[in-house]
């Protein structure tokens, strides 16, 4: 089973940055994708970003195209998501997930062929 850690959530007024990470561990670290999926109160959970390990191919959804960043380090296991020009409808629990089934590689945005869950890590966004 993989370990997901995310951290560096927090309060950030509209316009800012923030940067969450995503620290994996366990006996099979080494996924297929790792994503980023988000959820607001009374909503559903959406994806957000997602990375391939091999190759690093990203997606992301459209709300969030050209202000989010996904990104890896391989040597330490983690994955980044650089999130600028913040808006309050970003406000929400933000989830690392890992996923070793190949069909991710095709759909890398279908929460359901996520295995790994982290805890989650708050973000909030002041207008």
């Amino acid at each position: 089973q993989v370990q997901l850690v995310e951290s560096g959530g927090g309060l950030v007024q509209a316009g800012g940055s923030l940067r969450l990470s995503c620290a994996a561990s366990g006996r099979t670290f080494r996924s297929l994708v790792t994503g980023w999926f988000r959820q607001a109160p009374g909503q559903g959970r959406e994806f957000v970003a997602a990375i391939k390990w091999l190759g690093g191919t990203e997606d992301y959804a459209d709300s969030v195209k050209g202000r989010f960043t996904i990104s890896r380090d391989n040597a330490k296991n983690t994955v980044y998501l650089q999130m600028n020009s913040l808006k309050p409808e970003d406000t929400a629990a933000y989830y690392c997930a890992a996923t070793r089934r190949p069909e991710a590689a095709h759909t890398m945005s279908a929460r359901p062929l996520y295995d790994d869950w982290g805890q989650g890590t708050q973000v909030t966004v002041s207008s």
